[in-house]
């Protein structure tokens, strides 16, 4: 008597039997054998749990090796699809097509279950051991192996791309930056490089250039919106390296130079009143120091340049004398070499440097 107890449910001729028929039943034998290789469908007939049963010796999409699940309702929560009988162990590729967007559990008898996400496909196995069968989730996956590095160049909206990816760290892409139209292909707040050089317009409402100043400083650059050298803000900016304050206009009327006295001020700012002995230095230059009661100047060789000036108050009863250590110094009108000069009360001496060794007073002395 045939059996039908193997994993396709196919027919187990016994000895001596299918007289006359065994070429039959063994044809549809290797048919059947071809559907467990093929794709087959298999709907699900309402909003609801399904079996699908292998059935013996005959066809059906249940023994296909690809079986597509799809539904005639829209599924509206997960629904279980026994697979049987579950006696059959079994690989299959399960994909599901089922309307409604919801979860698919393949089982087979009380034991694991596979989910399997709307549209996902996923290979199964089954155990076959009866009640208590399990399906299990047959998805190949890595076991072992490292990669130790993937080289590479491409070019991304022409950035061109070199660099390793490596099993460990960051991915870190070297290269060129060509080819790339800052107009059209790069978007956002675009930061002034260090270093950066060759500048030549800030675009329409930002400023205006109007040449190269000759130094950093200002002190060859114009100051008045009209020569060549200058650059011209369109709103006023606070200039905070070196510390310049915030212009009132263009001309820079009222930055300052040291944070208190004004970029060409058209006063003498004041140095302070000295009581003992005070050598002049090259922060007094453009500016006068107050000599009071027991105040004398010296006036230092070497440390001054040309066109530097300073001026002298003496503001007592008495005379200041001024030490000339500098190698020369002459007296306003004569050609006198003079080692110390005399500043009357009340009188105001200036010092104007022709070099760093040579000076000339001027005033009350």
């Amino acid at each position: 008597m045939a059996t039908y107890v193997n994993n396709l449910r196919l027919k187990e001729i016994t000895t001596g039997d299918e007289d006359g028929t065994w070429g039959t039943s063994t044809n549809t034998n290797l048919e059947l054998i071809t559907d467990g290789f093929s794709l087959g469908t298999k709907q699900m007939s309402a909003d609801a749990n399904e079996t699908f049963t292998m059935p013996d010796a005959t066809t059906d999409a249940t023994r296909s090796l690809y079986l597509k699940i799809t539904s005639a309702a829209s599924l509206t929560a997960t629904r279980e699809v026994t697979l049987g009988p579950n006696t059959v162990s079994k690989t299959w590729i399960i994909e599901n097509a089922t309307t409604g967007s919801q979860i698919i559990t393949i089982k087979q008898g009380s034991g694991a279950t596979v989910n399997i996400a709307n549209g996902s496909k996923t290979m199964v196995v089954t155990d076959g051991v009866g009640a208590g069968a399990a399906v299990f989730n047959a998805n190949p996956t890595e076991t072992g192996g490292t990669v130790t590095s993937v080289g590479g160049t491409g070019t991304v909206n022409g950035i061109s791309l070199s660099g390793t990816v490596t099993s460990s760290g960051n991915l870190t892409l070297g290269g060129a930056l060509s080819g790339v139209n800052l107009a059209s292909q790069v978007t956002g707040t675009l930061p002034v490089a260090n270093g950066g050089t060759g500048i030549t317009s800030f675009g329409a409402g930002v400023a205006a250039w109007l040449g190269t100043p000759s130094s950093a400083n200002l002190i060859t650059a114009v100051t008045d919106e009209t020569g060549s050298g200058a650059l011209v803000f369109a709103t006023s900016p606070t200039l905070v390296t070196p510390v310049l304050g915030t212009p009132a206009s263009g001309n820079l009327q009222s930055c300052t130079a040291d944070g208190t006295d004004e970029v060409g001020f058209r006063n003498a700012p004041a140095v302070g009143t000295k009581t003992a002995s005070y050598t002049l230095a090259v922060g007094d230059v453009g500016k006068y120091v107050q000599c009071g009661s027991g105040g004398a100047i010296v006036i230092p060789n070497s440390v001054f340049a040309e066109g530097d000036v300073i001026s002298v108050f003496n503001n007592t009863t008495g005379d200041v004398t001024i030490t000339c250590s500098i190698t020369t110094a002459y007296a306003a009108g004569t050609d006198s070499d003079i080692a110390t000069a005399t500043l009357a009360t009340r009188g105001v001496a200036t010092i104007l440097f022709i070099s760093a060794t040579v000076c000339v007073l001027t005033g009350n002395i």
